[in-house]
């Protein structure tokens, strides 16, 4: 299976040396490596590693933490294929995708983020659902304002999202991760991108014209 895993290491010569050996003993094969911060003598990684279906997680955690200064901030399941580009493969699928460009959008998200799911309803209570991916809960836990921007939460359940508004069609996006660390701000502003060339797309524009024009004049 693929485990995404982020840690917080000395940001000092070695230290990622004796992450990899730690790593490479225990059984897992890095394939990727991430760097989503440093700063203030430390840094925060992410790393994708092939490891056995059977073997507990524990044993990495283990394993980590007996090199010095490194904290272990979350290890979770991951579909997302390392060393592809896989924002540039959705969006080309958007632009085809006709009436269908929202709900590949939701559809991709938790895959690209290494999420559980995603949806998205109108802005105006009581909320609409207009589409969820799979594994969506049927009570989805939109925020009850929608943010002017996106903003991550980890909500009193442990649940960590994204919000994020979708104005021309007057929605709101959440993208959810039960297991794992809280969304880092390195991923809220890779779908802030994400979403501001959705909303260019054609294909969204022809949706965002056909719900004004089904809109009753105000």
């Amino acid at each position: 299976m693929l485990l995404r895993l982020r840690i917080s290491l000395p940001d000092r010569p070695g230290s990622l040396g004796q992450v990899t050996r730690v790593l490479g003993v225990a059984g897992a094969d890095i394939i990727q490596l991430v760097v989503l911060e440093r700063g203030e003598g430390r840094a925060v990684d992410d790393l994708t590693v092939y490891w056995p279906d059977a073997a507990p997680r524990d044993t990495l955690v283990q394993g980590l933490e007996t090199v010095p200064g490194v904290v272990v901030e979350g290890v979770w399941t991951t579909r997302e294929a390392p060393g592809t580009y896989p924002e540039l493969e959705i969006l080309k699928y958007i632009t085809t995708a006709g009436d269908r460009a929202l709900a590949t959008l939701i559809d991709s998200m938790p895959v690209l983020f290494s999420a559980d799911w995603a949806a998205a309803a109108t802005e105006r209570q009581p909320r609409s659902v207009v589409h969820s991916s799979w594994r969506a809960p049927d009570d989805v836990p939109f925020p009850s304002i929608t943010p002017v921007r996106p903003e991550a939460h980890t909500l009193p359940s442990g649940l960590h999202i994204v919000a994020a508004p979708l104005p021309p069609l007057a929605l709101t996006f959440l993208l959810a991760r039960a297991e794992g660390p809280p969304f880092h701000r390195i991923e809220v502003h890779r779908l802030t991108r994400i979403l501001e060339i959705f909303l260019t797309l054609p294909a969204v524009e022809r949706m965002v014209a056909r719900t004004f024009r089904g809109s009753p004049a105000g």
